[in-house]
């Protein structure tokens, strides 16, 4: 396997990673593209617990919500999108290493892979130092989420595809299971399923607002 480059090791050092085994770090740069033994993937799986716990400890201790707010929180920061948020913001996507067909492609600013790849590096740090600095490497790097409104206030339809998409499921679907009642008061139970998860159902005197209770109802019972 290749080595680290001077400039790549230094943007880690200067991001906070602690750099010591440099072929580690290189495997946690390398996409799948570069055909090579080893890649960020199983780096990516241990940086994402190690990602998880670290949020969801941090969302524990300092705020005082209920058990499906804190669910829906740690989803948003926790997701691809999120993820991929913050390796642009260190500017991640020029140090992974591709393929030149994935390069031309333009992985490299793939929401995915970005998501990936900060995982992948937290993952590396991890074996690096350990738990402790890892867990202020990535409050540092979150802090602007952390401290903002990512994940707070959300319509229910949409803290419950966040959801979906933060834990690979497929995205809810809803279906009008009943209409009842006379035209000026008709009743409207929507039912929101998951596949592989579970459903849901709410009612109300408009489809909208019954899909609206529906997810509500899906988070807490299941987010």
């Amino acid at each position: 396997m290749s080595k680290l480059s001077t400039q790549t090791a230094s943007w880690l050092r200067d991001t906070g990673f602690t750099v010591e085994d440099e072929a580690l770090w290189v495997e946690a740069l390398t996409h799948g593209s570069m055909g090579e033994e080893r890649d960020y993937q199983r780096l990516e799986f241990l940086g994402d617990r190690v990602l998880g716990l670290t949020i969801s400890t941090w969302l524990f201790r300092r705020t005082d919500d209920a058990e499906g707010q804190l669910a829906q929180r740690l989803n948003a920061l926790v997701s691809k999108a999120a993820c991929a948020d913050v390796a642009r913001r260190i500017g991640a996507s020029e140090h992974i290493r591709l393929g030149k067909q994935a390069r031309d492609d333009g992985t490299a600013t793939s929401e995915n892979v970005l998501g990936d790849i900060i995982e992948s590096l937290i993952g590396a740090n991890y074996l690096e130092a350990g738990f402790d600095p890892t867990r202020e490497l990535v409050r540092n790097l979150w802090e602007q989420d952390l401290v903002g409104t990512t994940g707070r206030s959300k319509h229910p339809k949409s803290a419950l595809q966040e959801w979906a998409a933060g834990n690979q499921r497929k995205m809810p679907h809803y279906e009008l299971s009943d209409r009842s009642g006379p035209d000026h008061a008709a009743k409207f139970t929507v039912t929101v399923s998951i596949h592989n998860v579970g459903e849901a159902s709410g009612t109300a005197s408009s489809k909208h607002e019954a899909e609206k209770l529906a997810a509500r109802e899906f988070m807490k019972q299941y987010g």
